[in-house]
Parts: C-alpha cells; sequence; structure tokens
C-alpha cells in the first residue's frame, strides 16, 4: 500500500511538466493525472481532474468527476464530493498555529487539532479561494473568486467576500 501512495505521488510530480489539462497540446496528461491520483489518494472517484502544479495530501478524498484547480493546495484530511470544479490557487486549511498563551511566541506554541473540510456535491469553487480548518461547504454552492471561507456554506448558497458572505441562494434564480 505505502508503494502504491509512493508511486503515485512520485508520478504527480514528474508529470507536473506536462501542459495544463485543458492546453491545445493535448499528450493524455489529464489522464496521466488521474491515475497518479487514485494511486496517492486515499480515495479517488472516476474521471477526475487534478491540474497540474497541485499539492495535496493522501488523505484527501475526490469524488466522480471532481477537480483540483491548478496551483491549488492543501493539507490534511479535504472530502470532495461529486461534480465538484475547482479554480486555480485555491487554498485548504486544516488546521491553524495555537495562541492561546502570551508569554511564549505564537511560533513556538504549535498546531491546534486538525480539522477536515467538507465541500458537499456539485460545487464550484471560484479562483484563489481560502477555506479556513472545519468549514463545510453545502451541495450546490458557488464559492466566488477570492473569497475567504470561515464558516458552514449552506446548501445553494452563493457566497463572496472576506468573510465570505451570503450573497443570494441558487434556488431563488429559479423562481
Amino acid at each position: 500500500m505505502k508503494i502504491r501512495k509512493i508511486i503515485g505521488f512520485l508520478g504527480l510530480k514528474f508529470f507536473n511538466f506536462l501542459p495544463q489539462n485543458h492546453s491545445r497540446i493535448n499528450l493524455g496528461q489529464k489522464r496521466i493525472r488521474a491515475f497518479f491520483a487514485k494511486l496517492f489518494l486515499n480515495k479517488c472517484g472516476k474521471k477526475v481532474n487534478v491540474q497540474k502544479k497541485t499539492q495535496f495530501s493522501h488523505r484527501c478524498e475526490l469524488g466522480n468527476k471532481s477537480g483540483i484547480g491548478m496551483f491549488s493546495s492543501f493539507g490534511g484530511k479535504v472530502v470532495i464530493g461529486d461534480n465538484v470544479m475547482m479554480g486555480p490557487h485555491c487554498i485548504i486549511h486544516t488546521q491553524n498555529h495555537k495562541f492561546d498563551r502570551v508569554d511564549i511566541p505564537m511560533c513556538e506554541q504549535g498546531f491546534q487539532e486538525e480539522k477536515p473540510v467538507y465541500i458537499g456535491n456539485d460545487v464550484w469553487i471560484g479562483s484563489r479561494v481560502t477555506i479556513l480548518p472545519g468549514v463545510k461547504i453545502g451541495n450546490g454552492a458557488i464559492i466566488g473568486a477570492g473569497a475567504v471561507v470561515t464558516k458552514d456554506v449552506p446548501d445553494y448558497a452563493i457566497v463572496g467576500g472576506n468573510p465570505a458572505k451570503i450573497i443570494r441562494y441558487r434556488l431563488e434564480e429559479n423562481k
């Protein structure tokens, strides 16, 4: 099992030199990266889209037809549902620094306990979004570009800003 994860990790790193998945030059990069992601991740669905220059933990779970945007980075446990689109340069945190004590510098206090991030099905995460530890994003939600998500996002909500606030709900548009 460990050998499989190592091969997956090395494959993902090695094939970073290939063009982005949707470029004019098609060398099979989308399928190659998906193959190595399946080896590396604990759980990986079908028809995934892992873009180049991504960094993520093997503890991440990626659902069917979901993607990780180019230059995106996240560690720890991140559970991504089915049909999730993610723009480039997204950051997902599952841990933060401790800062309770004032008698020792924060950089020497260590880290808080990990809080996994859960992303529902059919979610669109825009470019340069930051998601903080323990956040749950509901099904059908849209996270606007550049948003900093500090709290849970309900199903079908459209959120944006810093900190992210609900702008409206997708269901309202259908009425």
